[in-house]
């Protein structure tokens, strides 16, 4: 089954004629490697850090890199740090020689060191697994239970699919993260992430958790911070302002990929998932990564609400000027709730949409609408 990428392709291309160097950046796994080949015509330009060969060639980096033209890869950056330097000095000479598309764990020691060095001549391009306009909304379910990257959804049947997702868990712990140079015993972290599985879409409480693992509140904010900046974890932050009622003022948790999100709770099949206690919240997340990245919203247009009083919204964006609210059900047929009142009135919401498994759209009243998920597309820009 062969799945077209057009969209992360078209917004390479752009970023690629815009800027001397691009970074793509993404959890591993994800088809970083086999998007950026569809760029390259043969191996003199491509460089795999994680390849002994690749390496040897270039102890010269320099004298290699200096003489070639086009566009030029290298993969896995976060190995060669000293390379920033040159890269910025290659990517200032005149002529435009050669272009760079650099490709990296999103860590935020990768994205640091390209930020310090690569200021104003970098462009960014964050690449996920599938979404369902990728794979099709008839793979819904699939897509659900298996999570979106590629290995993991284009295996024979969700055994193997488990089976992928059980051992890509094992290396990021044991070999990905010790390479990004964090020293965390590997079973520390397992026991965070399975933690925060258990948190899944609730409010994150560092001392709670901090308890729990017998660290301080320090250290666990520190293993959520590498977490989220693998990308295998969404803080959705707060929304806060002064409406006079008191609001919780700490993010939201969600494990980014549904299928190591089951992995980590052992749930095999779909009928395991819908047996189990975090169906809704397993719902929640898979259906808000679906809506962020189908509506391309930045990180810095999504929020979560909820006030200590009681009232909630799943997630808040902000377009053109304006707030739409997004709450994510799991029934036959969401109906209106006292917290949708309270977030349209205080938020000043100007639409409100549930997004349910369902397969018909219908209004609740003249703010808030019903759509199923499969239909989030055709809902443009909320703007």
């Amino acid at each position: 089954m062969l799945i077209k990428r057009a969209c992360y392709r078209q917004q390479v291309e752009a970023s690629i004629q815009q800027f001397r160097i691009t970074a793509l950046l993404g959890p591993r796994q994800c088809g970083k490697t086999t998007l950026a080949r569809e760029f390259v015509a043969g191996p003199v330009s491509y460089f795999d850090l994680e390849d002994p060969l690749d390496l040897a060639r270039l102890a010269a980096p320099r004298h290699v890199l200096g003489n070639l033209n086009g566009l030029v890869v290298i993969d896995e950056i976060q190995r060669r740090p000293d390379l920033y330097p040159l890269l910025r000095v290659l990517a200032d000479r005149e002529g435009d020689p050669a272009r760079f598309l650099i490709l990296g764990s999103a860590s935020p020691d990768v994205v640091r060191g390209v930020s310090e060095s690569l200021a104003g001549r970098v462009g960014f391009v964050d690449l996920s697994g599938f979404d369902l306009h990728e794979v099709g909304v008839d793979k819904l379910d699939a897509l659900w239970l298996r999570g979106g990257f590629p290995e993991s959804f284009l295996s024979d049947s969700d055994e193997a699919s488990f089976h992928w997702r059980q051992q890509f868990i094992r290396t990021f712990l044991t070999r990905d993260i010790p390479q990004l140079g964090i020293t965390i015993p590997s079973e520390q972290l397992r026991r965070f992430w399975l933690m925060l599985a258990h948190y899944h879409g609730q409010t994150w409480n560092a001392s709670e958790i901090a308890r729990s693992l017998g660290v301080n509140y320090k250290t666990t904010q520190g293993y959520l911070d590498i977490l989220t900046g693998a990308f295998m974890v969404r803080q959705l932050q707060p929304w806060v302002e002064n409406i006079g009622k008191r609001v919780r003022r700490a993010p939201k948790i969600y494990l980014r990929d549904s299928g190591i999100f089951h992995a980590l709770m052992n749930l095999r099949t779909i009928a395991e998932l819908q047996a189990h206690p975090k169906l809704g919240a397993s719902w929640e997340g898979m259906a808000l990564e679906q809506v962020l990245r189908v509506l391309k919203v930045a990180s810095d247009e999504a929020f979560a609400w909820s006030t200590h009083a009681g009232a909630e919204l799943d997630l808040l964006i902000l377009r053109g000027g304006k707030r739409y609210g997004y709450e994510f059900k799991y029934a036959d047929a969401p109906r209106t709730t006292k917290s949708m009142r309270s977030a349209i009135q205080d938020l000043r919401l100007a639409r409100l949409f549930v997004i349910y498994p369902g397969e018909k759209a219908y209004p609740l009243d003249e703010t808030i609408e019903v759509v199923p998920l499969a239909k989030v597309g055709e809902l443009g820009d909320p703007g």
